[in-house]
């Protein structure tokens, strides 16, 4: 009995001592984040830590910081802050902090870096618009558990850390919106797991690295907005890229070889030269191709216009010749040209000529027989059109007078150019006028320039498109919104249907204000929602505001005028009423994947983030290519200025875009059975997705017959963890879409393989 006695204290204090450490190790990860916190000058986003009373891996996650944990380590560490993302003189950064910009002069990136480097666990760190300057230090790679690193907009510069080439787990590195000033390192190709490099935004020199060739596992590099120069290598050996984008350089090469898997590639505003190469006509998984503003020349490849995936072609201003084909082939998919300013002769094709619904085409600036848009003529047409041989330019060398008179041409002409640029680029969208048909693409919508900047959420959101409607034609096209254009409710206002001069239809949303809104704040906030951008959202054409008049009885009106998209929505397409049309389960991923890019961008595009999206299967549209575009987005934004009547009620599941995106996986997987059931079906229903036999009960059929058992599972995991009753238990966004893009990866690789 004693023995036993003993056993029992030895026992207990055992357990009071493991207990004692362990408590132990969590007090010291919470002390790292409480110093974390005061090397960053205690930021608003995180006053809430210092409020909270219990362990900081519960906090739930909000749209400025989040703190995920694994035991008693800190496994993910995400921070936005409200420091303007302005920029400023380089000159103003290099070694000094700036006012109102950056932390302070006190501020040591040194000694905040080796804090960080405590959390030894860290698998994703974030931080973003902080203020942070300075060197970053090489210390960095000490975080060698990490798989995401953010640090975009803050005021770091110098060279990015070369130790860094240790951090092998490393598949996501974005350092946007900077100011490094070195070149870009040559030893990427030892992070072979490297999926996105993005370092556009800063001010970064010398040539594009070779090592970043060796890569195979590149998804995305996204460099514009540097000052690269010299030779772009032969990039077709990276064979999972999917994004190249350069724009914004000094790159003054001939166009390289891509790989066959590329999807976006944007080149704007470089200095390329000779010929746009053949095998560009041959990339079948094209997409969005921007060559515009550099030094091509000679006529452009006639299977670049008819590839099968191309919605997108910009190769405006360059030196193009030659005559198209009358008899050229456009793509199915093919909605915005662009061969504006170049030197292009000749009839203009007809499916380049035709007026649709469907496309949109600009060729001014040309010497083209077309008059319809603006033409050169004269001596810029007939430049260049002449072979000389080596003893006539020789000859015309030697009599050097002759060079006076051509550059003084020259000069007119290229006013004559300017000029003619300037006109076309400055127009409008035209007026909208009314109409009752139900089918067409808005074309402005791919007409706009932020459509292909916005493909990967790339930089600055250019917003050249988006304008504000006189309140007169908005009421006389739908004839004072009468009820024939009435096509029903959103979350907030009543939606008309309308369309432009060209047949480009939109949705104009009317939404009654309160009689103490303030249109100045509301302005604000409008150009905050303007900058939501992406190819996964219906877009914001412009608006227009009737303040009412002097009439007191009158109530002010919001119009936000959409693109209209023609296609149905999501819901429509899981019917078991409609077989025949319902999605496969690589297609509902693929909706998915976009939807979840587009909410993620959402999230992190903008400060404050833009949260409570009203995220419902069918608030999701598709385009007649079955692309996905989010609709009823963005009206927390503006919620607080409109009639209080119209707002939603104060729920936080509501406005939980993780639970609520949970809801459309769980219609994805099970069918419009689930549609409105909420999480007590959900939680009624998890059980059978764990056998065979239960899925086949409640899986929607032809899911069932149309995946991979394994994507499916991984499908199931994510939407439990978005349902979670627990909001602290839910993952991000980001963790969401991974999931998803793994998902699909084994879905595709499974149909590879059949």
């Amino acid at each position: 009995m004693r023995n036993f006695h003993l056993y029992f204290v030895a026992l207990s204090l055992f357990m009071f001592t493991f207990i004692s450490i362990s408590h132990e190790l969590q007090e010291a990860q919470t002390q790292v984040l409480f110093q974390i916190r005061k090397y960053l000058e205690y930021p608003t986003s995180l006053e809430i830590w210092g409020n909270y009373d219990n362990d900081l891996c519960n906090l739930p996650s909000s749209s400025h910081t989040s703190i995920k944990c694994d035991g008693n380590s800190v496994t993910e560490l995400k921070i936005v802050g409200d420091k303007p993302n302005v920029r400023v003189d380089k000159n103003n950064i290099n070694g000094f902090a700036v006012s109102n910009l950056t932390l302070s002069p006190n501020f040591s990136v040194h000694s905040f870096v080796t804090t960080l480097t405590r959390l030894t666990s860290l698998r994703v760190l974030s931080l973003v618009s902080l203020g942070i300057w300075g060197p970053l230090p090489n210390k960095i790679h000490r975080l060698s558990n990490l798989q995401v690193l953010d640090l975009s907009s803050n005021f770091l510069f110098g060279s990015v850390p070369s130790r860094m080439a240790t951090m092998v787990n490393l598949h996501t590195l974005a350092l946007n919106g900077n100011y490094f000033n070195d070149t870009i390192p040559n030893w990427f190709d030892s992070l072979s797991n490297l999926n996105v490099l993005s370092l556009k935004n800063n001010q970064l020199i010398g040539s594009f690295p070779s090592s970043i060739c060796k890569i195979k596992s590149l998804n995305d590099i996204s460099l514009s907005q540097n000052e690269l120069s010299g030779e772009l290598p032969d990039l077709s050996a990276l064979t999972s890229l999917h994004v190249l984008d350069l724009r914004e350089n000094h790159l003054d090469s001939k166009l390289p070889l891509m790989p066959k898997t590329v999807v976006t590639v944007l080149l704007s505003k470089n200095s390329f030269s000779g010929e746009i190469p053949s095998e560009f006509g041959e990339l079948e998984r094209l997409q969005h191709l921007d060559l515009s503003s550099n030094d091509l020349s000679k006529t452009p490849p006639n299977t670049l216009f008819s590839l099968p995936n191309i919605s997108y072609l910009n190769l405006a201003s360059n030196a193009l010749s030659g005559s198209l084909p009358n008899k050229l082939r456009c793509g199915n998919k093919l909605g915005f040209v662009d061969i504006s300013n170049n030197k292009l002769n000749g009839a203009l094709p007809s499916c380049l000529a035709g007026t649709s619904d469907r496309r949109v085409v600009r060729y001014g600036g040309n010497c083209l027989s077309a008059d319809s848009q603006p033409q050169q003529r004269g001596s810029y047409c007939n430049s260049g059109l002449k072979k000389f041989s080596a003893w006539e330019i020789a000859v015309v060398v030697g009599i050097i007078f002759v060079v006076v008179p051509v550059i003084l041409a020259s000069g007119v002409l290229l006013y004559r150019q300017g000029y003619l640029r300037e006109t076309y680029e400055n127009e409008v969208f035209p007026k909208v006028v009314q109409d009752s048909s139900t089918t067409g693409v808005s074309s402005e919508f791919l007409a706009s320039a932020r459509f292909i900047s916005q493909t990967l959420k790339l930089g600055t959101q250019a917003t050249s498109f988006y304008r504000q409607f006189s309140t007169e034609e908005l009421k006389d096209v739908t004839k004072n919104f009468d009820l024939s254009t009435y096509i029903g409710e959103g979350s907030i206002g009543k939606l008309y249907k309308a369309k432009l001069e060209n047949g480009s239809y939109t949705v104009i949303r009317s939404v009654a204000l309160s009689k103490k809104c303030s249109i100045q704040n509301l302005k604000i906030r409008l150009d905050l929602l303007s900058k939501l951008q992406h190819p996964n959202l219906v877009s914001l054409l412009g608006h227009s505001i009737d303040g009412g008049g002097q009439d007191d009885s009158s109530i002010p009106k919001l119009y936000l005028v959409y693109e209209y998209v023609p296609n149905g929505d999501y819901r429509s397409r899981l019917s078991e009423f409609s077989p025949e049309k319902a999605l496969k389960w690589s297609d509902r991923l693929a909706i998915l994947i976009g939807v979840a890019k587009a909410v993620h961008h959402l999230h992190t595009s903008v400060i404050p983030g833009c949260f409570g999206n009203n995220l419902k299967t069918n608030n999701i549209l598709l385009d007649e290519h079955d692309i996905p575009k989010l609709s009823d987005y963005g009206m927390s934004i503006i919620a607080e200025e409109i009639e209080k009547t119209e707002a939603k009620e104060d729920n936080p599941e509501l406005d939980d875009d993780v639970y609520n995106f949970g809801f459309i996986l769980f219609e994805s997987l099970v069918g419009p059975v689930a549609s409105g059931k909420g999480e007590a079906f959900f939680l009624n229903e998890k059980a059978s997705f764990d056998s065979h036999d239960g899925r086949r009960k409640i899986v929607d059929p032809t899911v069932l017959t149309t995946c991979n058992q394994e994507s499916l599972s991984i499908a199931i995991s994510i939407t439990s963890k978005c349902i979670s009753p627990e909001s602290s238990s839910r993952p991000s966004f980001e963790d969401v879409l991974w999931n998803l893009q793994y998902a699909a990866q084994v879905q595709a690789t499974a149909e590879a393989e059949q």
